[in-house]
């Protein structure tokens, strides 16, 4: 578990961040998923969250996920908050990721994909990025105000108004349409808030959290804790409801409140 020092954002007395991250490897045999919080070497109230979830078999999921932070760190260092514009900068990472990814499939002759959260935090305005199914949560306070859509196949079912009663369709419940490294360009989804306030909060996990806890407990925890306990409790939830047959958890936290 690691916190980042609080960051005030200076011309803008708004509101200082508070962050958190927090992992367990479940009842697997390997963590595969990664995560970081970074600050920007060009502006310190300038801030990147990145998650990955990696897939791919033994060993496979681990690659996939060690390059979406490895490709997240090189593309953040070049990031200029004043002249680059963050859209495009969420889209190089994917790109960037996708093709490593690829090309470390075939130097290793396994199958690693990776969903990713990324969420690039400066001082007056907030952007996100996802592929696959971590998520990422946005909190007024404890209500939900937007959460990612899965690319996954029951995503898709929802979206059509399809049941996934038939048992067919319900084995197919937990495959992706989307991850970095696959055959296929990515779909990468984007969103953004442009009134960023003290009492938002940010949640970023991996399926091995959102699967076992609803949105209200998410958002609840997350509201009424600081972000190092509300992670511990999380956790700590999730490893309760797993029984045993827990996935890897990974989350961070990211609290806008008000300054002191």
């Amino acid at each position: 578990m690691s916190v980042i020092p609080t960051i005030t954002a200076a011309d803008r007395p708004l509101y200082r961040i508070q962050a958190c991250t927090a992992q367990h490897i479940g009842d697997r045999a390997e963590q595969q998923d990664r995560i970081a919080i970074l600050a920007s070497p060009r502006d310190k109230r300038t801030v990147l969250v990145a998650l990955a979830d990696g897939m791919g078999g033994k060993t496979g999921g681990a690659i996939a996920a060690e390059q979406v932070m490895t490709t997240a760190k090189s593309v953040f260092n070049d990031f200029n908050p004043k002249q680059n514009c963050p859209e495009e900068f969420l889209r190089q990472i994917a790109h960037e990721a996708h093709t490593v990814i690829k090309l470390a499939a075939m130097s290793s002759e396994k199958e690693p994909h990776s969903t990713m959260v990324l969420l690039l935090l400066q001082p007056d305005r907030i952007d996100w990025a996802h592929v696959g199914d971590s998520r990422l949560y946005y909190f007024r306070q404890n209500e939900l105000a937007y959460r990612t859509t899965d690319h996954s196949f029951s995503e898709m079912m929802a979206r059509e108004n399809q049941s996934m009663a038939n048992p067919r369709i319900h084995r197919l419940n937990n495959v992706l349409t989307s991850a970095l490294g696959s055959q296929r360009e990515p779909e990468l989804s984007l969103g953004a808030s442009d009134n960023p306030a003290a009492g938002d909060n940010y949640l970023v996990c991996s399926d091995g959290l959102w699967s076992l806890l609803s949105p209200e407990e998410l958002g609840n925890t997350v509201h009424a804790h600081p972000p190092r306990q509300a992670s511990e409790m999380l956790i700590n939830a999730a490893r309760l409801r797993a029984q045993g047959r827990g996935d890897n958890c990974t989350l961070g936290i990211v609290k806008l409140v008000k300054p002191e």
